[in-house]
């Protein structure tokens, strides 16, 4: 179930149209309703207070002013697994027990991309 703090996708007739944090979640005072405030993820930033069902807040879709909505929640998809490099010198490999299993780094060095410091940028 989607609640408080979750992050959603807010969609107009199918098509998405910005992200929002669910920041509150109040009974309304009609049975089975709630107001759900929402931060719209966008400049500027915004909040919205919305008077949904449970169900239009886990993703059935509803309509305001004839238009087709949906919330659907946001859910962090996992990292990708970044292939070690065997010729990178500044990873060495560790002894690792046999019976502990082989895990992977990731390495800040990937094909073209450069590693700016931004403590050469401080004013002194």
């Amino acid at each position: 179930m989607t609640g408080e703090t979750d992050i959603v996708l807010i969609y107009l007739e199918d098509k998405p149209l910005a992200f929002a944090r669910i920041e509150d979640i109040t009974a309304d005072y009609k049975p089975g309703w709630n107001h759900v405030k929402m931060l719209l993820l966008q400049i500027p930033l915004q909040t919205v207070t919305w008077i949904l069902r449970d169900a239009y807040i886990d993703g059935t879709p509803f309509t305001m002013d004839g238009k087709k909505m949906r919330l659907e929640k946001v859910i962090c998809p996992e990292d990708p697994e970044i292939p070690e490099d065997p010729e990178d010198p500044e990873e060495p490999e560790a002894p690792q027990a046999p019976a502990a299993p082989k895990t992977k780094r990731k390495s800040a060095k990937t094909a073209g991309t450069k590693v700016i410091s931004l403590s050469d940028f401080k004013k002194k």
